[in-house]
């Protein structure tokens, strides 16, 4: 079954949102050539378009993270790891590949080093309790910061958390 009799909203999360109010990601996975994940997000449909390609859909204000590697018969040629926070329509958003109509870009690394320490870093904060989702918008802009010079970005510990979640609380 294809098409939008395929899409089926998940168990328990009416949105109310028309399709067109979602921000789509279309994923890939054709074995060791091309292989698209979220690492972390919330969906609020999914559309199975055949055995190798799926799209999801996150409302708008929904944080995500997409994985994104290729590969040629000589070697790796993308290494890509987006933090993303999904829009809403009509507001302004960057461009990426396989997101429409695009997204908030909280964080970006190039690279499978750097994805690799990302993923690090993302399990790091789900060994703390904290779901990745929750986390600040601006840790993950911070992370982005730091390892673009190649440095160590601050770790998210729970009282940073606590912080973040009083500061929404208040609508600071």
């Amino acid at each position: 079954m294809t098409g939008l009799t395929a899409a089926s909203a998940r168990a328990g999360r009416a949105t109310g949102l028309t399709l067109d109010d979602l921000t789509q990601v279309e994923l890939v996975w054709i074995e060791k050539q091309v292989e698209h994940w979220i690492r972390f997000g919330r969906e609020v449909r999914e559309q199975v378009l055949d055995r190798r390609r799926r799209i999801l859909f996150f409302p708008p204000g929904a944080t995500f993270a997409l994985v994104r590697w290729a590969a040629n018969e000589h070697g790796t040629v993308l290494s890509r790891l987006d933090i993303l926070r999904a829009v809403a329509p009509g507001e302004a958003c960057q461009t990426i590949p396989t997101v429409t109509p695009g997204g908030d870009i909280l964080l970006r690394v190039d690279g499978w080093p750097r994805v690799e320490r990302m993923l690090q870093h993302i399990d790091a904060i789900e060994a703390t309790g904290i779901d990745p989702l929750e986390v600040a918008p601006d840790h993950w802009r911070h992370v982005h910061n730091r390892f673009a010079v190649d440095e160590t970005p601050r770790g998210y510990t729970m009282q940073r958390h606590r912080a973040f979640l009083l500061a929404r609380r208040i609508g600071a």
